[in-house]
């Protein structure tokens, strides 16, 4: 029995980390889809911002986040504890004895730290693809400092923390809110402040197309992310030892890649419908976005119904995208109308299939979750703007933040153009 015992918490260990992986993968689609998604003179730029917030996120999530989402807080409470690093590793007599005093019993405590970074730095990449082509590196970095260490942390503690919105009934299997509209909402303070791109918008509500320099990489990158969405939310069952729980993960890997497609096809369809042309960006950000609205449950419906809801979520990021814009809400790369509009939408679709969650816990999780994670990082941007400000001048603007922040161009054989 002791050996039986071992062997599942090394083969639950060993998923974890692998799904970890795939998680980590994901910072790489991030890059690639941005990367693709905005003009050729800000590509070293978003790339340098992409590979530091992972980095920044991992630091601190090492320090301060993982203590204050996880360790020594009080069950269903909304003050978490405050401490650093992320305490002893399980040892085989605690496991075998069922008192393990970390996080759970059935793998790794330095699995779950790992598990859980590579969400916290998913949800700064939201951010940095909102605010490209316009904002401070280094305003950047900084405000992810606080987003790691601090401000994402204590709602997660509130969720996945076993804390008040635990307690009040929220329900989140992957993130849907806790990890995606968080970083929407971050995002959407910060382009509030920092305003449009120069020469987005026109008179008269005039919209003016700003199309990113490479579609074959946007669209590698959202492979890149479908494929490691199968560690976002497989991994998030959190084991695979057993025969329940094997087949738990199958039916994640199966409605995750089905939400995916159902959102595809939707955003493409509705956009001929709507454009007259199958646009390649809605499309890229209606399989994300299906990726985003099943991830709140991918678990309790079959797959048809997950192909429904990430349908919606297609739907909804076409509708998102043009109504954004409408009200002078730039965002290069969708991201708050795919991680914001359609996280909200997961969130509300778990109620669907999930007979444990109800309509107004998960509202209650929408807009606490909102209201943090918005004010918070209201106020952290406000503080930098009027410290050393958050968006490049417009000189650096015109030529490219490329050279204004890195010194390196990407494409340095080809004339940049405005």
């Amino acid at each position: 029995m002791e050996d039986l015992i071992q062997t599942n918490y090394a083969i639950d260990t060993f998923y974890f980390l692998v799904m970890g992986v795939l998680v980590m993968f994901m910072a790489c689609g991030f890059s690639m889809l941005e990367a693709g998604m905005i003009r050729a003179k800000n590509t070293s730029e978003i790339l340098t911002k992409n590979v530091a917030l992972y980095s920044i996120s991992c630091i601190m999530y090492l320090l301060f986040g993982y203590y204050i989402m996880y360790m020594n807080n009080t069950e269903g409470g909304w003050l978490p504890s405050f401490g650093w690093l992320i305490g002893v590793e399980n040892t085989p007599e605690e496991i075998v004895a069922g008192t393990a005093g970390g996080v759970a019993t059935d793998h790794s405590e330095r699995s779950d730290y790992f598990f859980q970074v590579v969400f916290v730095a998913t949800a700064m990449s939201i951010v940095s693809g909102a605010v490209a082509e316009r904002m401070k590196l280094w305003s950047f970095l900084i405000f992810a400092v606080v987003m790691t260490g601090l401000i994402y942390p204590v709602q997660g503690m509130w969720t996945w923390g076993g804390g008040g919105l635990s307690a009040l009934g929220y329900s989140d299997f992957a993130g849907s809110g806790i990890v995606h509209m968080c970083g929407a909402a971050a995002a959407l303070a910060g382009v509030i402040l920092l305003g449009p791109r120069a020469g987005k918008y026109g008179p008269n509500g005039h919209v003016n197309a700003i199309p990113g320099c490479n579609m074959p990489l946007a669209t590698l990158g959202m492979f890149v992310l479908w494929f490691g969405w199968f560690g976002f939310n497989g991994g998030s069952e959190l084991k695979l030892s057993n025969v329940d729980e094997a087949n738990a993960v199958a039916q994640v890997f199966v409605n995750t890649n089905i939400a995916a497609c159902g959102g595809l096809v939707a955003a493409l369809i509705l956009a001929r419908l709507w454009f007259g042309k199958a646009d390649l960006t809605m499309a890229l950000n209606g399989a994300l976005a299906g990726l985003v609205a099943i991830t709140a449950d991918p678990l309790s419906p079959q797959p048809f119904w997950s192909m429904l809801i990430g349908a919606g979520g297609g739907g909804l990021v076409v509708g998102s995208i043009v109504l954004l814009d409408k009200i002078r809400i730039d965002d290069p790369v969708g991201a708050i109308s795919v991680h914001g509009t359609c996280g909200i939408w997961g969130i509300i679709a778990v109620t669907f299939n999930n007979g444990e969650a109800t309509i107004i816990g998960q509202l209650i999780g929408i807009a606490v979750i909102f209201a943090w994670v918005f004010g918070a990082s209201l106020v952290i941007w406000l503080i930098l703007k009027v410290t050393m400000g958050i968006r490049v001048s417009e000189e650096e603007e015109m030529s490219g933040v490329d050279i204004a922040e890195t010194g390196i161009e990407a494409y340095p054989e080809f004339q940049q153009a405005a």
